[in-house]
């Protein structure tokens, strides 16, 4: 039977998958968030903080930044980084989940260079010296562009693509690169699934983080592309990627079909809603369509549009507040001030209802930086004297 869910209640099924919602996101820390959300993604971008570590603060609050990184790349390792909904951290004991992406990498042999010739001296390089970083192999550039690796760089990657080597930890926001057989337990690297195991399997997992999806969700999340979308397909008829189908009212205008965690449709969504920034890059947002379909919010990150032709600012971080996106700040750190270069609020929000949440996620997050004071600047008069008002 096809359960039939009203648009707000899948949102709150949603905000509690997501560790947003309720006491028991808290429990675990950053090494559950990781394992509730089953992918964070990386990205180079630091403004407040990178923001695999703006993740896990959405939802833990002020956690120390050095746990966080402890969560991610550890000695012995929880973690392995790899190719998701982006590059992501992944729990390690998902490993086994991504032959199907590494067969398909070995099987095209190019991804976005030509494999060159050194990758088994490369291979053989990290055998003999690593674990070792690109700085090791040679270096990562030929001294042109940005995308201009040295064949050192290019081998290893497709090293790590083909799953010969694993980044199971970072020096400096570098990749440190050992041999999967050396990095990977051996119960994990040894298990042999078929792409149609893995692929079930790995819906499952998004299907648990997202909480309610539609098979397009599915599929953003995973990155799946043809044939592995069919696999998919397969995988929630036949009940092996073991969610359930249910209709959510409203979804794009008619009761779509969707699909649901079993586990969180036995018990209804309560409890307290985390007040908080969050990344853009963050699960609950990364995928645009989704996020206006669940929360009526147009997410656009802006960091590589021309600053003339930028309307919300360079990393605008949605606002969350009481299981709902009523805004967007435009952050930025100048010495011990955090900077809100930009504020919005969303339709329908008025600054009354706005300026406590606002200025509690401000507030939270230049503690957590370490800052200890706070400027707003561009910002709707009556919402900027509300503000100042409740920001010391």
């Amino acid at each position: 039977m096809t359960v039939t869910l009203p648009a707000d209640e899948a949102r709150r099924i949603i905000l509690r998958a997501q560790g947003l919602l309720g006491a028991d996101a808290r429990r675990g820390g950053a090494g559950a968030t990781l394992r509730r959300l089953g992918a964070v993604q990386l990205d180079t971008i630091s403004v407040l903080a990178r923001s695999h570590e703006l993740v896990a603060y959405a939802r833990l609050g002020a956690v120390g930044r050095g746990k966080v990184e402890r969560a991610y790349w550890d000695v012995p390792p929880r973690a392995f980084e790899y190719w998701c909904h982006a590059a992501c951290i992944l729990p390690l004991d998902d490993w086994p989940l991504y032959a199907f992406r590494r067969r398909a990498y070995r099987e095209r042999k190019y991804r976005w260079h030509e494999v060159p010739p050194v990758v088994d001296k490369v291979l053989e390089q990290v055998r003999e010296s690593g674990p070792v970083t690109t700085t090791e192999l040679g270096g990562a550039k030929n001294g042109g562009a940005w995308w201009d690796w040295s064949d050192s760089k290019i081998a290893i990657e497709w090293l790590l693509d083909t799953g010969q080597v694993v980044c199971t930890r970072r020096v400096g926001w570098r990749r440190v690169y050992d041999l999967a057989e050396r990095a990977v337990p051996a119960h994990l690297l040894g298990q042999d699934l078929s792409d149609a195991e893995c692929v079930a399997r790995l819906a499952r997992t998004a299907g648990r983080a997202l909480g309610v999806a539609t098979r397009a969700d599915l599929v953003d999340f995973l990155r799946l592309k043809a044939p592995h979308s069919a696999l998919l397909d397969a995988a929630l008829l036949d009940g092996s990627a073991g969610l359930a189908p249910v209709r959510v009212e409203g979804w794009t205008g008619r009761s779509e079909q969707a699909w649901a965690d079993p586990a969180a449709l036995e018990t209804p969504p309560r409890g307290r809603h985390r007040t908080t920034l969050l990344s853009p890059f963050d699960s609950l947002v990364w995928d645009r369509p989704r996020t206006a379909r669940v929360f009526g919010f147009d997410h656009r990150l802006e960091a590589y549009v021309p600053r003339d032709k930028r309307v919300h600012g360079y990393f605008t971080m949605p606002l969350l507040a009481s299981g709902r996106l009523i805004g967007r700040v435009d952050p930025a750190r100048e010495g011990s001030t955090l900077v809100a270069r930009q504020i919005g609020l969303e339709p329908g929000i008025t600054p009354g209802r706005a300026a406590e949440p606002l200025a509690e996620s401000l507030r939270e997050a230049a503690g957590w930086v370490g800052c200890d004071d706070v400027r707003v600047e561009r910002v709707d008069p009556a919402l900027g004297r509300a503000l100042a008002a409740l920001i010391p």
